[in-house]
């Protein structure tokens, strides 16, 4: 082990606006050598998702930011190298938060042994990952779909938006994603399933989305923010649910309010008047329904009403520009780096 390298990438300055390349700092360490009861772990595939962007600032938020010098933060498929803990192998394929790098060590607190077997081992970082159990939690605790309600999704191509969409035709609602461009919305319509899929580059997208909810909206799965919402609120119906789990549209402002009007007097007063329950939510609150999510997870992927994409980069030195082209919108999936 003494003879490998750890490829490392590392926040070299907090992102004033849009990250780009000079945020990031890649570098080649030593590998770290385990002690009793550490494992030296090789990560597989880093999980790219948008909430890394906070962790590049200071602003307020529900974790700590990562330190400047410090590897950016990651969940990880990574495989056991070399054990000094008695729980662990080598050849144990493991869920870890290893962050961007090609080594890391573990104490082996909150690593989960995966099944190769199973199901493809990157699919624990998507869909029978931390975003498909964001949808599962956010969609059926706060959303609550009924059999005929219609539940419209922001970034419906994406990890979570496409399993949200697809839990809300499982459980009988008519689903209506919101996507980027003609390629991404027939992939929702043509192989997810979904009824309606709106592009929210159109010109008349305010426009096409009144159409497509004659009756108005009753759960919307906010990941997005921007313009998007701004088409869907009018929409809302009484006693309508919003779990809000992103805003990538504002992700690059740092937990600044936008120039312009104080529209929220009047954002509040439409709230009351409509009885509209709008709920921010972490999945980790919802940690208790893990074991139920991915035994009717992996039920649905078996009998084909699930399914997923992957978007795969290759190579972790490629993984800065993969997550400024996230940003962006220019995923097509959900987003992992095969590091090896």
């Amino acid at each position: 082990m003494t003879d490998l390298t750890n490829t490392r990438i590392t926040l070299a300055r907090r992102p004033q606006g849009a990250p780009v390349a000079e945020d990031f700092h890649i570098e080649q360490v030593s590998v770290p050598q385990p002690s009793q009861g550490e494992i030296l772990l090789k990560v597989l595939y880093l999980s790219l998702d948008p909430y890394m962007r906070g962790r590049m600032s200071t602003a307020k938020s529900y974790a700590k930011p990562v330190e400047i010098g410090g590897v950016m933060e990651g969940g990880t498929v990574a495989e056991v190298v070399a054990s000094n803990h008695a729980d662990f192998k080598p050849g144990d394929i493991v869920l870890s938060h290893s962050g961007w790098q090609s080594y890391a060590l573990s104490d082996g607190k909150g690593l989960r042994k995966l099944d190769p077997d199973a199901a493809p081992i990157s699919t624990a970082l998507g869909v029978l990952g931390m975003p498909g159990f964001t949808a599962y939690a956010g969609l059926l605790t706060i959303g609550q779909p009924k059999p005929g309600e219609t539940v419209v999704v922001a970034a419906a191509s994406g990890a979570v938006g496409s399993v949200v969409g697809q839990i809300a035709r499982i459980k009988g609602a008519r689903a209506v994603g919101i996507a980027g461009g003609p390629d991404k919305c027939a992939f929702l319509r043509d192989e997810l399933g979904f009824d309606v899929a709106v592009d929210h580059r159109a010109p008349d997208f305010a426009e096409q989305l009144k159409a497509s909810c004659p009756d108005g909206i009753d759960v919307y799965f906010e990941n997005v923010g921007g313009h998007v919402f701004e088409a869907v609120f009018p929409l809302l119906n009484t006693y309508a649910r919003v779990p809000v789990c992103g805003l990538i549209a504002h992700y690059n402002q740092d937990g600044q309010a936008p120039a312009g009007p104080d529209r929220l007097p009047g954002f509040m007063r439409q709230v009351l008047s409509r009885s509209l329950q709008i709920r921010g939510f972490i999945q980790t609150e919802f940690s208790d329904q893990r074991d139920s999510f991915l035994k009717e997870a992996a039920g649905w992927i078996a009998d084909g009403r699930l399914r997923y994409r992957e978007d795969v980069v290759e190579g972790l030195e490629n993984a800065p520009q993969a997550f400024i082209g996230l940003l962006e919108g220019r995923n097509f999936g959900k987003l992992v780096v095969n590091v090896v």
